[in-house]
């Protein structure tokens, strides 16, 4: 989830509507591990299978990311990326700043949340990179169809849109 190349996503801008982010982020019930459902392609995730985010607190109040993924299949090699993620927005705490190369950062904005910190969807403000995010790491056919709705409501062609194989 390192989008800091806009220019090498495979998807178009759009800025208009304005995107906006959940009202507040509990970060610490935000934590955890998420399994990715979902997403526009990018070439980061190329040949990825079984992917997944880490979310843990450091004691500076950073969050380290690790992401992982099989490489060209569900048994294949582990690739891994660490990240280190700050909060840029402290009123809301769904606009973060996620590093994994120096000196790039990537916006990482949580656009929507369930109440049970169950779903997750997040973008950045050109709409050029999404991901759908579970706690679990399949989710049925009608949460699945509920979550593309609210992504189509929110300005995203469902077109470019992926599954990732679990």
């Amino acid at each position: 989830m390192a989008f800091f190349l806009s220019g090498c996503a495979s998807v178009p801008k759009k800025t208009s509507p304005e995107l906006k982010v959940v009202p507040y982020v509990d970060i610490d019930r935000y934590l955890g591990k998420w399994y990715e459902i979902a997403l526009y392609p990018n070439w980061f995730e190329e040949g990825c299978f079984r992917s997944t985010a880490l979310y843990e607190k450091l004691e500076n109040g950073q969050i380290k990311v690790t992401n992982q993924c099989r490489m060209h299949g569900a048994n294949g090699d582990l690739n891994e990326a660490i990240g280190i993620a700050d909060i840029a927005d402290s009123k809301t705490n769904a606009k973060l700043k996620v590093q994994f190369f120096w000196p790039f950062k990537g916006d990482y904005w949580i656009i929507d949340l369930d109440k049970a910190y169950q779903y997750a969807i997040v973008s950045e403000p050109n709409r050029q990179y999404l991901w759908i995010l579970s706690r679990s790491p399949k989710v049925d056919n009608q949460t699945l169809d509920t979550l593309k709705e609210k992504i189509r409501k929110k300005g995203f062609d469902l077109s470019y849109l992926i599954m990732t194989q679990q």
